[in-house]
């Protein structure tokens, strides 16, 4: 794709129009058209315990959560779906349930009869995984298509006298092997494994389907989900189907959070999204505010500077165009430059700033900080503050011989993905670029939770565009936490590894350990390595596929027995549960990845 061209996946890249989509109905509830974005969540009771499944669903909804997904691994889980529907209506809850199938056919033409919507994932549905090697020909290629369809056109006609809604579900770590073999492990992979099943259900004119692209990365699920929109555009008019956004296995705490919020809220940004599920290792109702937080702002209609009517912003002359490829990473081409000792710009770390205040209220203890401890004062770094819609501006520091640090002055009346986009299009890219997490920094006290998610969403979205040469946080007030929060947003979004970086996925029904208490554990134990990445898994559905990217693997093989992998290759099996996070540590020396734990030191 050519990186100059217009952006075919955004409706406006410089203000805020969401994506127009049909309608699709799941139970009485609607998603994409004129509906709100929608939030939903999934139970990680056993499918066949009645009780615990219903309890967990009315919870969930109590909590606000529109759409609940249960797990389907077999027909006679599958069965157990009537028991709960029937229970949860009983309950006067009206809340759609959302069947999960992985692997199972037959389990999901069962579940049809009981649930408003089937999940179906394209890597595994009628497919293989086996992480074989091999060539297919294209007439190879259209005989496994052709038994797919044989395999899936079932469950199309079925959900399509029934009225069930479908998401065509893919998962950048389920990929069949027909898949990987021809297009990669890639975005583009993924998207042609969910484009071959929408033409299946289309060509049996069924269209109450939506789709998902999900992925831990969350570079690549941003790259995946603009790719799917583009092609989607490509195909024509009628392909306006709604967009069900996740990022999978995105952990616990305060990183699962910044994940989700990079990769959910870019794209929310961009008008894309119908439903969001956000996936957290913990208990699945501390998923819903997250989720309802990401949703609010677009749910609200909430104004994003009228650029329309601003003519310095809306003009259509060569400063506006693109200056990056939406859907293949790339770092802007910025010059280097020195500031208070740090090299940045170019290919040097990104920088993590504070203002002098905060940096006074650290400074007793900055030796002590280990990784979270401020670099540049931004004050005294010379940057440029400028509004990127002031032509005059823009042309005076172009004209400058020297490489200048430069960001968007505070107080403009623009969202702040949008405002560092237009500065980075009009801006020389040899000036490197100060983000900001906010442009109305607050004053006084702020609370953490709810700086959290902007901060993420504005800094991690433009980073995973390749904007951004150094960062600046403000929505948070406290120094230590604000410090913290800006190099745990460098690392989800990739820019700055400094710390053990964890693929952890949320519980669910095939889960075979305690996965929130096993992830602590894991974390107590190996939080100190830089720069290596430990996937944590439940069971195989997306655990393979998944560590790709992961050094190395924990994940359920059978009830209290794990298997360790590196990468994605199994090397240890059905080591007992009590004896794993050890063994997995053993590991990771073997692999010469150990060193023992420094010091802690409280910021």
């Amino acid at each position: 794709m050519n990186s100059n061209a217009p952006l075919s996946y955004c409706p406006d890249l410089l203000q805020y129009s969401r994506r127009r989509t049909r309608e699709v109905m799941v139970g009485n509830v609607g998603l994409g058209g004129n509906h709100p974005i929608r939030v939903q969540s999934m139970i990680t009771s056993d499918t066949r315990d009645t009780p615990a499944c219903v309890a967990e669903v009315l919870a969930l909804a109590e909590a606000g959560c529109e759409i609940v997904r249960i797990t389907a691994q077999t027909r006679i889980y599958a069965a157990n779906l009537e028991n709960i529907a029937r229970e949860v209506r009983a309950a006067k809850c009206e809340v759609p349930l959302v069947a999960d199938i992985h692997f199972k056919p037959d389990a999901a033409l069962e579940a049809a009869k009981w649930v408003e919507k089937i999940r179906v994932n394209p890597g595994n549905y009628a497919d293989k995984k086996k992480f074989e090697i091999r060539e297919y020909s294209d007439a190879q290629y259209a005989e496994e298509l052709e038994r797919i369809r044989e395999e899936f056109t079932p469950l199309v006609k079925l959900c399509k006298d029934l009225g069930r809604a479908m998401r065509i579900g893919t998962n950048h770590g389920s990929l069949s092997d027909r898949i990987m073999n021809r297009y990669g492990d890639t975005p583009l992979g993924m998207c042609e494994s969910a484009l071959e099943f929408a033409r299946l259900a289309r060509e049996n004119d069924y269209h109450n389907f939506v789709f998902s692209m999900k992925a831990s990365n969350p570079k690549v699920m941003i790259e995946a989900y603009r790719l799917l929109v583009a092609r989607l555009d490509e195909e024509g008019p009628d392909w306006n189907y709604p967009i069900h956004l996740g990022v999978t296995e995105a952990g616990d705490g305060e990183d699962g959070r910044i994940k989700s919020a990079i990769g959910i809220g870019s794209l929310l940004a961009d008008g894309i999204g119908d439903t969001i599920r956000v996936s957290l290792t913990e208990d699945a109702v501390h998923e819903i505010p997250v989720a309802q937080a990401l949703a609010a702002p677009y749910n609200e209609h909430r104004p994003c500077g009228d650029l329309s009517s601003n003519s310095r912003a809306r003009t259509s002359h060569e400063s506006n165009k693109m200056v990056y490829n939406p859907f293949s990473y790339e770092r802007r081409r910025s010059s280097m430059i020195t500031v208070m000792g740090h090299e940045l710009g170019s290919d040097r770390t990104v920088r993590v700033f504070t203002t002098q205040e905060r940096w006074n209220a650290v400074a007793h203890k900055i030796s002590g900080m280990g990784d979270f401890k401020p670099e540049i004062i931004a004050e005294k770094s010379g940057v440029l503050e400028i509004d990127p819609r002031d032509a005059a501006a823009v042309s005076a520091l172009n004209r400058e011989l020297e490489p200048r640090l430069v960001t968007v002055v505070d107080g403009l009346d623009l969202e702040v993905i949008h405002a560092f986009r237009i500065l980075a299009f009009r801006v020389d890219p040899r000036h490197p670029v100060l983000l900001k997490d906010t442009l109305h920094p607050p004053h006084g006290e702020t609370d953490f939770t709810q700086a959290l998610l902007p901060a993420a969403q504005n800094i991690g979205s433009l980073l995973c565009d390749g904007i951004g040469d150094a960062v600046l946080v403000r929505g948070e007030a406290a120094p230590g936490q604000s410090l913290r929060l800006a190099y745990n947003i460098l690392q989800a979004a990739g820019s700055r590894i400094f710390k053990t970086d964890y693929v952890a996925c949320p519980s669910c029904g095939r889960t075979l350990f305690n996965l929130q208490s096993t992830t602590q554990k894991i974390r107590a134990a190996t939080g100190h390595l830089k720069g290596v990445r430990i996937a944590v898994m439940g069971c195989i559905v997306n655990g393979p596929g998944e560590m790709a990217d992961a050094d190395f693997g924990y994940v359920g093989g059978a009830p209290n027995k794990i298997n360790l992998y590196v990468g994605k290759t199994a090397v240890k099996f059905n080591i007992p549960e009590g004896e794993a996070v050890d063994r997995l540590i053993d590991l990771i020396r073997e692999h010469g990845k150990w060193v023992d734990a420094p010091d802690s030191v409280s910021v």
